[in-house]
């Protein structure tokens, strides 16, 4: 049985970084890729504006200016956001201006309201300022022609607010890969329909496909099929011209309907591995159809969602060049201990607590799902006899 990390390295083999792009309105670009450098196209500000609510005058007039001997500047205009003043201010002139107006000419500095009278037709000024001192230049943000995001830049709310303010209502950002998914099982009825005798509801989909959607990779499908193997082989037939990766569920290990297995022989798939040293989910399979990785999952709830994370996430990071989508890893201090221990690696669901880690509250189970809902980690235990005390070092792998 192959290692983890081994397997990882393997599936992360098969695919190659996405370079293609794509232009999409701003607001849909969020959490995707930057496909090109980003180039001002102006000065941000475009113009010298006031950092605040005050009085633009000449910094020279203001010299002399104090609580027990206040300069009084004569108002020649008001001047809000938005707006432009139309002449010059000149010697022993102030214009009235608000946060975000252009300064007009003439004025080199900003005295703030509460330093004045707050005149109307002439203002008192309590206080001095150099020039430029409360003046924010044009191009204080960035210059025409600088780089704002370089190409690979993961478009986070800042980064588009940055392009909103540069005037960009379109993006080009590399095209998000294609991705199947297939839930298995004659077992497996869709939510909304009515519960019978043996069946249970489909949340392995659900999961798969909804984690894919939080890490910005909607699945171009996601449907079911049954203990069918050919129908199961045309499916994958269908959408692997259009896939990079089909991710399947349910049917891997050697039951009489563990279907992959006749599924990939019918397909003429070139099997990579079968069976990892993890618990849960240990029968995973993966496969290559053409130019489309197959990562086919434990049925098991909680096999299904570590193998996801775990195995998928990388190749997810490989195909959009995106290191975020790899689970980051720390070392914790177990809180409770657990009392069992393992043939092989064992994951667990948990809750990170500062420097340590407890169980997530809930059935930890490989075929409960319900605990995923309170965890924020996969809690890593070795291979070990015997159980382990509170206190020892783990890994966890946040989600």
């Amino acid at each position: 049985m192959l290692q983890m990390e081994e397997a990882v390295d393997l599936l992360c083999a098969q695919v190659q970084t996405i370079q293609e792009t794509e232009e999409v309105e701003l607001l849909a670009a969020l959490g995707r890729l930057l496909g090109e450098d980003c180039v001002a196209q102006q000065d941000q500000p475009p113009f010298p504006r006031s950092p605040l609510d005050g009085y633009a005058v000449r910094g020279a007039d203001t010299a002399s200016a104090s609580p027990e001997h206040p300069v009084r500047l004569r108002v020649v205009g008001k001047l809000f956001a938005g707006g432009m003043f139309d002449g010059t201010v000149g010697p022993g002139e102030a214009v009235r201006i608000m946060t975000g107006a252009p300064i007009p000419k003439g004025a080199d500095t900003v005295i703030r309201q509460e330093d004045t009278d707050y005149g109307i037709e002439a203002v008192f000024l309590y206080s001095s300022s150099l020039p430029y001192q409360n003046y924010c230049p044009a191009g204080e943000d960035y210059k025409k022609g600088d780089i704002l995001l370089e190409k690979g830049t993961v478009l986070n709310g800042a980064a588009v607010s940055v392009l909103a303010g540069a005037g960009r209502q379109r993006v080009r950002v590399l095209r998000r890969p294609r991705i199947a998914v297939i839930s298995t099982g004659d077992e497996v009825l869709q939510p909304g329909t009515p519960l019978t005798a043996g069946k249970i509801y489909d949340s392995n989909r659900f999961y798969v496909t909804s984690r894919l959607m939080e890490l910005n990779c909607p699945p171009v499908a996601s449907l079911h099929c049954g203990d069918d193997a050919e129908a199961l082989a045309e499916e994958i037939r269908r959408l692997a011209p259009s896939t990079e990766l089909i991710l399947t569920i349910g049917g891997v290990s050697v039951g009489e309907k563990d279907i992959l297995h006749r599924t990939l022989e019918l397909l003429g798939a070139e099997r990579l591995f079968w069976r990892l040293a993890v618990k849960p989910g240990s029968p995973t399979l993966a496969a290559r159809f053409g130019s489309t990785l197959l990562l086919c999952l434990s049925g098991n709830p909680f096999g299904a969602a570590v193998h996801f994370e775990l195995l998928a996430r990388p190749v997810l990071a490989r195909l959009t060049g995106n290191p975020r989508l790899t689970m980051k890893r720390e070392r914790k201090l177990l809180r409770d201990g657990y009392p069992k221990g393992a043939k092989m690696r064992r994951f667990l669901r948990g809750c990170v607590q500062g420097d340590a880690v407890r169980l997530a509250q809930g059935n930890q189970a490989a075929g409960a799902l319900s605990a995923m809902a309170h965890a924020d980690c996969l809690l890593e235990l070795p291979a070990q006899p015997t159980g382990f005390p509170a206190g020892k070092e783990v890994w966890v792998y946040l989600l």
